[in-house]
């Protein structure tokens, strides 16, 4: 069996080095302007540092566009793909097809990642995108695991699945705190990185609080708990999924650290020894329990339908 990537987000430059010591095979890294739900803001000159860093350490590097994009902002995607293609980005992350007219124009040969984080639901939907130039697709988050299983299967494109972290539940456009604050005499401050990271949506009937936080991109509502699977990954490894995602958002740096490190001992046990992995799966799991904050809990996310957000 093949070892699939594990895909990592960090929060600064300053992970690479450690994230890639730990293990992590790739890095997803980029800037609000462009990019959804990054774990840390990364402006040109640290793109160009981490990319540097990566391949000096053999490792990638894979750069967020796939925010949702008006037309504003259409004219500067060809410079921000020009550049990414001077400084070596393995691959851009794409979900609006403006991104992809661009980089025809501006890099054919970059490699494209193909991700809305919704709408990746059937085989047919990622060949589509292969088709038009996509080199991968990023399986959405509601997919339970034989749905995964049947598109790896059929698909003509390398397959990402996101096997840790939290998921997005809603995004709108509009500041919608910025504008309820306003609304009650008060002014909030929305900048990435100093967004206020203890802001939730309270459902007291089932006790969950869901992170909510504001950036250039609009209003963004996270789910109540992590997704995690490092307890479930060998059907997946050997069907051929190509990459594993920990995603990284509201993390600290500590955190993704340690949990890179427990994946790339469970992805190795699955594929070098997967008896090994058996015995060790529970003591995995108990790994990362230890070190998740008090107010997240695990869980397996729609991968085998066991959870109603």
């Amino acid at each position: 069996m093949a070892k699939p990537e594990l895909l990592v987000t960090p929060t600064s430059v300053e992970d690479i080095i450690p994230l890639a010591d730990a293990g992590a095979d790739a890095f997803v890294v980029g800037e609000q302007r462009y990019g959804l739900r990054l774990a840390g803001e990364f402006t040109r000159e640290d793109v160009r540092k981490s990319i540097e860093l990566a391949h000096s350490n053999g490792k990638k590097v894979y750069v967020a566009m796939n925010a949702i994009f008006h037309n504003e902002k259409v004219e500067e995607l060809t410079s921000y793909i020009q550049f990414l293609h001077e400084v070596n980005a393995d691959a851009i992350i794409f979900g609006d097809p403006a991104v992809l007219m661009a980089a025809r124009e501006a890099a054919p040969d970059i490699k494209l990642h193909w991700n809305t984080e919704t709408t990746a639901t059937n085989w047919y939907t990622c060949n589509y995108w292969g088709r038009k130039g996509a080199k991968r697709a990023v399986l959405a988050r509601e997919l339970n695991m034989d749905a995964i299983i049947e598109m790896k299967e059929n698909a003509e494109v390398a397959i990402e699945v996101q096997v840790h972290g939290m998921t997005a539940m809603f995004q709108s456009k509009r500041s919608l705190l910025g504008n309820y604050y306003e609304y009650q005499g008060k002014v909030m401050e929305v900048e990435n990185r100093k967004q206020e990271h203890q802001m939730f949506l309270h459902d007291k009937e089932r006790e969950n609080k869901y992170p909510i936080f504001e950036d250039e991109n609009g209003t963004h509502i996270m789910s109540p708990n992590d997704i995690c699977i490092i307890d479930e990954l060998q059907e997946m490894i050997e069907v051929g999924v190509d990459s594993f995602k920990i995603d990284g958002i509201l993390k600290s740096a500590e955190y993704i650290l340690e949990v890179t490190k427990l994946y790339r001992k469970a992805i190795d046990l699955c594929v070098e020894d997967p008896e090994q992995y058996e015995d060790s799966k529970d003591k995995l799991l108990n790994s990362i329990e230890e070190i998740q904050p008090a107010d997240r809990a695990l869980d397996t996310g729609f991968f085998f339908k066991e959870t109603v957000y």
